[in-house]
């Protein structure tokens, strides 16, 4: 409600103006040399939440501390040798920046900002090098106030808290993924579900993004960041196992029929899962009765299993594992909330056992073409900037490689950039009216943040929206000129007109770079995510290692959030190529569920399955983005052949795990292909 009415936005833009004013007055009052380095700190690390500006906090002085000391380290052995210098600081640059794009989580910051300090602190000090070490600890000094400031201000005075934000956009996650579930379960297709459950993707980034700042937060009682790990592991088992019921709703009522029972099965599951915020032990009872109706009606496997009956124990199989998912959702929810840090219940404590960090999907290709950008432009820039004798044209170089590498992870850098060259434009004629006509008649500190109140307020508020953050703070960054700080506005008009083309031209500069550089960048962004899952199904389809179905469901989920602004920003419809995404996903589980069984299996039983397998792989290496999807008529047949031999295998067990699996595959290779034709079961 808070936010609704503005009041949240409000607050935060008072916090931000109280630690900019304070880091100026302190900075001024020590004598640092550019009290603006600690004013535009003490914006930047301003977060909403308490924890985020802690942690973003020390990312920001490791990353300064850092670049600092590769600036001391690159200069005195380099100064006489400029063009050594230029290729040593792009180099550091593109390193960097590499390194922050294969992070891909709020860490990656503090990658990017050992490059760009860097940058900052080499570039104007070509002409002194004598004073790179007096210049590199000033640097640090006014960046470490601007610092403190920030995460003191935003820490202590009204924190909102890391971990209450998180329980609310898991109770919202959660009723929106039981709301998906229950229209999966739908006896008649509702529109729109497949959209929405899409969304479960970006939702569980969204929560790994936010548990990075756990560790940092300032409640007493803070969730472990291995029981969110565990509940976005849950999570991730909805998106296939409801896309799956669906499916296999879908078909029963096309071939046969459904059966009442199992009809009244899903009915029942609806009416549960629109119940789940009740007690714990009554939730779990229902949810133990659910499953216990599902493995009652589950058809036996054997020789002579009709389609019918393979559909429907995939769809009552998939259907209590989806049970079993939001039980757990549910518990592990709770068990974010507790105040003890024991489980809440012994499943809780199974899923806790042994989580690791959550998988992510590495972009090998992409983290080098933004390092290179990055080189490119600090190398380019500076060999016009020194060609033409333009005495502000490092300023122009540095800010051009700072806005390039720090929009280096974005799907279109151009975006931003554009939005930081209208404030910074903003920036100048407002820096103006205040450096040449309101500043000249205030005296005192108290007048000049009385003066600056305004402005500052207005764009604090606009910065907790992250629709105008990109014009925000390039406007404050200009409010903040060092010239207008150190109240050296009278003689400087000149200087203060070319500080602003500088800043122009940089902006610009890195806008013409990147429209060079990453003309294609979005549409072979596209590519490569899908050719990623392609290639991770080829390659992991015929491995004799145990299989790693939660990490392959991670990476698959992240690679779905990456892709869907991507297509957007393409201009193409998300339809098709996210619905194949979320095909593979489905693919890559059922593969490792035949994988787990081959494993259990002597190699004559297992030969079916590993021929199968073979083609899967072979299948998928043949795939191109946007290419019609080839017709594989032995890999069809390949399958029939090893839903045949499972049905008359000896074991029980072996006969249903590979009828799951092999079904599974079929239909989300194959979803248009007659059934397989009774014979060959």
């Amino acid at each position: 409600m808070t936010d609704r009415w503005g009041i949240d936005a409000a607050v935060f833009s008072l916090k931000s103006y109280a630690a900019g004013m304070l880091a100026v007055y302190l900075a001024l009052s020590i004598g640092l040399d550019r009290p603006y380095w600690s004013f535009l700190t003490a914006y930047i690390v301003a977060q909403p939440l308490a924890g985020a500006v802690f942690s973003k906090a020390l990312f920001r002085v490791i990353g300064t501390v850092v670049g600092a000391a590769a600036a001391v380290a690159m200069v005195p052995p380099l100064v006489n040798t400029p063009e050594l210098l230029v290729l040593a600081i792009s180099g550091w640059l593109a390193l960097c920046v590499f390194v922050s794009l294969l992070d891909r989580t709020p860490r990656s910051y503090m990658f990017v900002l050992a490059g760009y300090s860097a940058v900052l602190i080499v570039l104007p000090s070509v002409d002194t090098p004598a004073q790179i070490f007096t210049v590199a600890s000033l640097r640090v000094q006014e960046i470490t106030l601007g610092i403190l400031c920030g995460s003191l201000v935003h820490g202590v005075i009204f924190p909102r808290s890391v971990a209450a934000f998180l329980l609310t956009r898991v109770s919202a996650i959660l009723k929106d993924a039981e709301r998906w579930s229950r229209d999966s379960l739908a006896l008649e297709p509702v529109p729109g579900v497949d959209t929405e459950r899409r969304r479960l993707a970006a939702d569980i980034t969204e929560l790994h993004q936010l548990s990075i700042h756990l560790p940092y937060e300032t409640a007493r009682t803070t969730p472990r960041v291995r029981t969110v790990r565990a509940l976005q592991d849950q999570l991730s088992l909805l998106m296939p196992l409801g896309a799956a019921v669906d499916d296999r709703t879908v078909r029963l009522q096309a071939h046969g029929g459904l059966p009442p029972e199992a009809a009244a099965l899903l009915t029942d599951t609806r009416a549960w899962l629109e119940t789940l915020d009740r007690d714990r032990e009554a939730r779990a009872a229902d949810a133990a009765a659910l499953e216990a109706r599902c493995a009652a009606l589950e058809p036996a496997v054997h020789e002579g299993s009709s389609w019918h009956d393979l559909l429907l124990l995939s769809l009552l199989s998939r259907l209590a594992a989806l049970i079993a998912a939001h039980r757990d959702c549910r518990d592990l929810a709770e068990q974010l909330a507790t105040l003890d840090r024991r489980p809440v219940s012994p499943r809780v404590a199974e899923l806790l056992e042994g989580r690791r960090g959550r998988e992510l999907h590495i972009d090998w290709v992409g983290a080098l073409r933004g390092a290179i950008g990055a080189f490119l432009t600090l190398s380019v820039g500076s060999a016009i900037w020194i060609a033409s004798g333009w005495a502000d044209g490092s300023t122009a170089v540095m800010l051009a490689g700072v806005f390039l590498s720090l929009f280096a992870a974005a799907p279109d850098p151009l975006l931003p950039l554009r939005s930081f060259f209208w404030g910074t434009l903003a920036a100048t004629i407002l820096g103006a009216i205040y450096g040449y006509a309101i500043m000249p008649q205030l005296d005192g500190f108290g007048q000049l943040a009385a003066a600056m109140a305004p402005p500052l307020l207005i764009l604090g508020a606009m910065m907790h929206s992250p629709k105008w953050m990109g014009l925000a703070l390039p406007t404050l960054l200009g409010l903040g000129s060092p010239l207008l700080i150190s109240a050296r506005y009278t003689s400087a008009f000149a200087s203060f007109v070319n500080g602003g083309i500088a800043q122009l031209m940089g902006v610009a500069f890195a806008i013409l770079m990147a429209r060079l550089l990453q003309s294609a960048g979005i549409e072979q962004a596209i590519r490569r995510t899908l050719r990623a899952g392609w290639a991770d199904i080829a390659e992991r389809s015929n491995l004799m290692t145990p299989p790693d179905v939660r990490g392959w469901i991670n990476r698959m989920l992240d690679r779905i959030a990456l892709l869907a602004p991507r297509l957007a920003l393409a201009g193409r419809s998300p339809g098709a190529p996210l619905y194949d995404a979320l095909r593979d996903l489905r693919t890559g589980v059922a593969i490792g569920e035949l994988r787990a069984l081959r494993l259990e299996l002597p190699p004559e039983r297992a030969a079916p399955l590993t021929a199968v397998l073979r083609d899967v792989g072979d299948y998928y290496r043949r795939l191109e983005p946007y290419a019609e999807k080839p017709d594989d008529p032995a890999l069809l047949a390949h399958i029939d052949v090893a839903l045949h031999a499972i049905a008359r295998d000896d074991d029980r067990a072996v006969r249903r795990a590979g009828a799951l699996g092999l079904l599974s595959l079929r239909r989300n290779l194959f979803p248009g292909a007659d059934p397989a034709p009774e014979a060959a079961l």
